[in-house]
């Protein structure tokens, strides 16, 4: 029997296999990709999820493919500044804040789970098909995902579910469930170019309600002449219309026009956004808070347990927080199905406040505030809209909500 199969090997479920091993209880990783590639866009490390990563001897590795932001911007949609502040070790936290490859990412994240853990703890090419429990323990079921066969079922004492926003085990005791959809679609990309502004600075353009843009780099002088990787996602609130499909590349057509006088001193986004190698397409989802996670001897983690919108960078960090928070309690109980419960307690109710937030009072609140008092309309003067010391109270709002408060963010452990 298996000590703790781990259902998923995205960041969530990797991070956790690193944070087990590194506390002496063993894990096996079952992941359902055939192959390890480094798919998808950018991704920000906020210090919160750099204090974890840290902990878990990451940082160099990091660093090496990913950039520091220095500052955050906000613009309305005429290119006009409207506030700024610094941001990681910039700002006087003990931890930077890195923009990265997701890809870059999830393969560090692998690389060093096999290495540390063994190249048989972490499986590719399982996808689960189901779960059960019983007093012992439980029973994973697999299938081969590139030929769909069956594989032989998988005995462990608990099992984490890290599968994601589709999580096949939430779905066992949510089968009715959806994800909300609230007509925000999402279109992203990589431009390769000159740094725009600090060439480390991560930027909000304008509001969902009538186009927004967020923009910050995440490869540095990706070819020797000084352009950087710029990763970017256009997104916009609109009545009647589908859901993205995650499952096809994005058109210019279906998004461009919003953006296509979008040509400031500083930036010409159309031309940012016509420079895209590919485009990605994505719905803005999430799912509503369940009140529960943990069921005997199984529990969900990361996407799989709290999915929120992809604003505020949030969802990797609370990710991470998740996987130490249950190693922790793993290795402090004798008890693993108290450790679990003791897990949705600490975690359960801080992750529905940020998915909560996420939908109404994201960071980029900011801009939408600023649109609902200027109309949308160019302004002469920001501090005749609205102070800086009310932005900046809107931005500490969410910080605290979501953990990475200055004067409360403390070490891992």
């Amino acid at each position: 029997m298996s000590g703790i199969i781990v259902i998923g090997g995205g960041i969530a479920g990797l991070s956790f296999a690193l944070g087990l091993k590194q506390r002496g209880i063993a894990c096996r990783v079952y992941e359902s990709a055939p192959e390890v590639r480094e798919l998808g866009v950018g991704i920000t490390l906020l210090p919160h999820a750099m204090r974890e990563f840290i902990a878990l001897g990451l940082e160099d590795r990091l660093r090496s493919v990913g950039i520091e932001n220095e500052e955050s911007v906000f613009f309305n949609r005429h290119g006009q500044y409207i506030y700024r502040e610094p941001r990681g070790r910039f700002a006087g936290y003990p931890f930077p804040e890195l923009g990265i490859h997701r890809g870059k990412l999830h393969r560090i994240l692998y690389e060093e789970a096999r290495e540390r853990l063994g190249a048989d703890s972490v499986l590719i090419d399982h996808h689960c098909t189901g779960i059960e429990q019983d007093e012992h323990g439980v029973t994973a079921y697999f299938n081969d995902t590139s030929s769909g066969a069956a594989r032989e079922p998988v005995r462990g004492e608990i099992a984490v579910a890290c599968d994601g926003i589709n999580s096949v085990v939430r779905r066992k005791f949510y089968p009715d469930e959806q994800v909300a959809f609230s007509g925000i679609n999402t279109w992203r990309g990589v431009t390769r170019r000159k740094p725009i502004l600090t060439g480390r600075s991560y930027l909000r353009i304008g509001s969902v309600e009538t186009g927004k843009m967020v923009i910050y780099p995440i490869v540095d002088n990706v070819d020797g002449e000084g352009n950087q990787l710029v990763n970017w996602m256009a997104e916009v609130r609109q009545a009647d219309v589908e859901m993205n499909d995650w499952n096809k590349p994005g058109r210019f057509e279906d998004f461009l026009p919003l953006y296509r006088n979008w040509h400031f001193e500083w930036l010409d986004v159309a031309e940012l956004i016509r420079g895209a190698d590919q485009i990605l397409e994505y719905p803005m989802v999430d799912k509503d808070p369940v009140s529960q996670w943990t069921f005997g001897r199984i529990t969900f983690m990361g996407d799989a347990a709290h999915p929120m919108y992809p604003r505020g960078s949030n969802g990797a960090a609370q990710g991470v927080i998740d996987a130490r928070t249950l190693a922790e309690l793993l290795a402090e109980s004798a008890e693993p199905r108290a450790a679990l419960r003791a897990y949705q307690e600490a975690r359960l109710e801080a992750t529905a406040r940020v998915v909560r937030t996420n939908r109404e009072f994201p960071p980029d609140y900011i801009n939408i505030k600023v649109e609902e008092l200027t109309g949308g309309e160019p302004f002469d003067s920001i501090d005749d809209v609205i102070s800086q010391d009310e932005l900046r109270a809107i931005s500490e709002r969410y910080k605290q909500i979501a953990g990475f408060a200055l004067d409360t963010l403390q070490p891992a452990g």
